[in-house]
């Protein structure tokens, strides 16, 4: 029996060693803690602890299985989620709601945990202040999940609750009573209802009674009033064939995204059955929140000079301040700043070719490195490039000038909109990047069969591309040129592992930050360099295994679902990369806001919380393990 506990206690230091926060305290602590534990088995459908029933005696920490944790309210669960292998639960229960349990937590799978003593927990966090703050500042688990608004609000001044609109559900701004009709019902019957109803929107049904179309007072003048079409045809004649849709549950910042995205102005509203419940417009939203994004989008649509969208990208960095005071997640500021850039890109191009003409054969204007990855931040330049199809001999002089021309005043006007030359000429100004499918194959083709450092260096770049405009059967087609190439080029992927090994995270032998020594940013280390060790695993492997997606939380998705990365490693990786994100995106507000001075990607150790600074000690030991694990893979050696 002896040896048995034994075995056990050594069994739990080596797991819990492992894992924030127990990995924050001294391993004779974390040892007598170990020797305290005790195991526990749930089987799959049991309610393991109750919201607001429950008393929370122990701290949960999950060894292996899949719990599903959710609020409760009208006997309906909300706000739902999976907890899996070294998640743990309890420590906000015990600290801050008087041991009663804040979710309700079912297994959904047979589940083993060890449970920790409420008295040891206690203590724990009593004698270890990161311990503690772990579960109750907005860093720990929450912060590298969806919670970590106190920490921006600290780091980035006061917050105005009315910059809580942006993390509201939608629930709180839509319109409840749907007016709909059935897909035979003429267009004046189906108008006379609409004013009845007082409604500028019916919803169409088709006989299984699904929504299939959508007409709005807008159709009714453009396309009957205008057209002189019969109101005494079906209705389904002049419906918009599909119905955008978002959950009620969803933040008004996704719903935004989703109407800027697609440049609408309304969403169908669906409840937890995916039934549709109501209907969200702008209007809705922008009467409660005039300085919107969606209200920016729309001056950039409208805008008819070139002038007119020279200082929207000077908005965002106040608009995004707001957004992170609001708790918005890193990754919805990106999309944001995406779409933003995206639009002002298209609009470019539209007033090039406006002056210009029509180009004289089928392109793309591809977008490559952060912008391909759809990962901008408030530092950013251009890289950008153009491809057009192969034309016959006696044409490739007047395309190719058109086309330069068309890079050197998108890319002009680019710079003029904030956006940076790209220092190394990575632009479609530059007439090597502006070029036919035929000469992209030869440059492709030539970076994966050349070991050479500045092929690599390219192919890092080029290789997270996306469709900024024009015809993206180009990128299909040069997407699946550049997969077929890979297969069974092992020397390829050893190359590119190993150029991506160089780059380490700032952490020294003996647990400190590396900082820089001299110059602008003395005893700062670059954030931005130390999450490309995360961007570099995602795309090798992304690569490796034929995944299109070129977004580093997407690849880590899509690894995931292929079984590449497990459970665990998923969510530690893209919490982390998450975090590093928050922090990057506070630093370029402050510099921004606080200092007058135009953004940049460096962090000062001391300037930021004891907290911080012990989390990014823990992520910065994960991608080391990252880093690990991809030589293993790709070199059969351990180069860290």
């Amino acid at each position: 029996m002896q040896t048995k506990m034994v075995f056990q206690k050594t069994q739990a230091v080596a797991f819990l060693s492992d894992m924030a926060p127990f990995s924050f305290i001294p391993e004779n602590v974390l040892e007598d803690m170990a020797g305290k534990i005790k195991p526990a088995h749930f089987p799959a459908g049991a309610f393991i602890l109750r919201q607001g029933k429950s008393s929370v005696r122990h701290l949960y920490i999950i060894l292996k299985g899949s719990i599903e944790i959710y609020y409760e309210k009208d006997n309906e669960k909300t706000l739902r989620g999976f907890l899996g292998e070294k998640d743990t639960y309890g420590g906000i229960s015990m600290l801050l709601n008087n041991e009663i349990s804040v979710r309700t937590l079912e297994a959904r799978e047979d589940s083993f945990f060890y449970l920790l003593p409420r008295d040891v927990f206690l203590k724990t966090c009593g004698d270890h202040k990161e311990f503690s703050e772990y579960f109750t500042s907005a860093f720990g688990r929450r912060m590298l999940d969806r919670s970590y608004s106190n920490m921006m609000i600290k780091s980035a001044g006061t917050l105005d609750d009315s910059l809580q609109f942006f993390n509201r559900p939608v629930s709180d701004f839509f319109t409840p009573h749907v007016v709909s009709c059935d897909m035979g019902r003429s267009i004046r019957e189906t108008a006379v209802e609409m004013t009845r109803q007082k409604s500028g929107v019916v919803l169409v049904k088709n006989a299984g009674g699904e929504y299939v179309g959508i007409v709005t007072d807008n159709d009714l003048r453009s396309r009957v009033i205008a057209k002189g079409h019969d109101i005494d045809r079906p209705i389904h004649e002049i419906m918009s064939p599909s119905v955008r849709a978002v959950p009620a549950t969803a933040l008004v910042f996704e719903a935004l995204i989703k109407m800027m995205k697609r440049n609408i102005k309304r969403l169908a509203v669906t409840d937890h059955k995916d039934r549709v419940c109501g209907v969200v417009t702008n209007q809705n939203l922008l009467a409660a929140q005039t300085e919107s994004p969606l209200m920016l989008m729309r001056q950039i649509n409208e805008a008819d000079d070139i002038r007119l969208i020279f200082d929207k990208h000077a908005r965002l960095p106040g608009m995004i301040s707001s957004l992170i005071k609001s708790g918005a997640e890193p990754e919805n500021i990106n999309r944001l700043i995406t779409t933003l850039s995206d639009a002002i890109l298209e609009k470019c191009i539209q007033f090039a070719i406006d002056e210009l003409g029509e180009p004289p054969a089928r392109f793309v204007f591809m977008i490559m490195g952060s912008e391909g990855r759809k990962e901008q931040t408030l530092k950013t330049d251009q890289d950008n490039a153009i491809i057009y199809e192969d034309v016959p001999r006696e044409s490739e002089e007047r395309v190719r000038d058109y086309f330069l021309t068309l890079g050197e005043k998108v890319c002009g006007w680019l710079d003029q909109a904030g956006y940076d030359f790209c220092p190394g000429g990575i632009m479609a100004q530059n007439p090597k990047w502006n070029a036919p499918m035929s000469t992209w194959k030869e440059y492709f083709s030539k970076w994966i069969y050349t070991a050479k450092p500045e092929a690599l260096l390219l192919a890092s770049i080029f290789f997270d591309f996306r469709s900024g405009y024009g015809d993206a059967d180009l990128i299909a087609e040069l997407r699946k040129f550049l997969f077929h190439s890979l297969k069974g080029w092992a020397g390829f992927f050893r190359h590119l592992t190993e150029n991506a090994l160089h780059f380490k995270p700032p952490l020294g032998f003996f647990r400190n930050f590396v900082v820089e020594s001299k110059g602008e940013h003395r005893n700062k280390f670059d954030i931005k360099g130390a999450m490309m060790p995360i961007v570099d695993f995602a795309r090798v492997y992304a690569l490796k295994n034929g995944i299109e997606e070129t977004n580093t939380l997407g690849r880590l998705e899509e690894l995931f679902k292929k079984k590449v990365l497990s459970r665990h490693d998923y969510n530690e990786i893209s919490k982390s990369y998450r975090f590093l994100m928050r922090l990057r995106f506070v630093t370029q507000i402050k510099t921004i806001m606080d200092e007058g001075k135009k953004p940049h990607n460096y962090i000062n150790p001391k300037e930021i919380s004891r907290i911080e600074q012990t989390m990014l000690k823990e992520i910065f030991k994960r991608i080391v393990q990252c880093q690990s694990t991809l030589g293993m893979d790709f070199m059969g050696t351990n180069m860290i």
